[in-house]
């Protein structure tokens, strides 16, 4: 695909690793880490039985291959910060998803325009191919979801702590950073 003329798009959620040159164009499309964990733990649970214990498990993940744990696999993608590697913010995606998407790829492939009669399926029509990964379509769910505990483990982690400062959560929004 390197070679190709043809433009590219390889959806992951792996960490960056070796497979990935140092050169590869990246859309990071990033969310507040307790929601997105909050999210990640629920498409495991069974019947509401295992939510806690996967989402502790997801916190605590250290070092692996694949996705990593949730502070690591960020900071692979954004650090060192380069202009080829452009960030994505999920609440942006959610409240103007064609100006957000025209944005991000706009910065990393000018060439190509917009179809002008492109349509970008509504987040029902996201629910209907998939209602276990598309589950609630919202910003800021772990204030009702993630347990105070948890709250506390997920910032006791160093990443996770370095990766939201990075994106520009935290402190100001977390009863138990203040």
């Amino acid at each position: 695909m390197r070679e190709s003329k043809e433009v590219h798009f390889v959806k992951t959620h792996r960490q960056r690793d070796g497979q990935v040159d140092e050169m590869d164009k990246a859309i990071c499309l990033v969310r507040d880490g307790r929601d997105a964990l909050v999210s990640w733990a629920r498409m495991a649970e069974e019947d509401g039985k295992r939510f806690e214990t996967e989402l502790r498990a997801m916190i605590t993940w250290r070092d692996g291959p694949g996705t990593g744990s949730w502070g690591r696999n960020v900071l692979s993608w954004l650090r060192p910060p380069v202009p080829h590697r452009v960030v994505l913010g999920y609440e942006e995606l959610v409240r103007e998803p064609r100006d957000a998407v025209e944005r991000v790829v706009s910065a990393l492939v000018p060439e190509p325009r917009p179809l002008i009669d492109a349509r970008i399926p509504s987040f029902t029509d996201l629910r209907q191919a998939d209602d276990r990964f598309f589950r609630r379509g919202l910003t800021a769910t772990h204030r009702e979801e993630l347990p105070d505990e948890l709250h506390q483990l997920f910032w006791h982690q160093v990443d996770n702590a370095a990766a939201m400062q990075l994106l520009g959560y935290g402190a100001a929004d977390d009863p138990h950073r203040a």
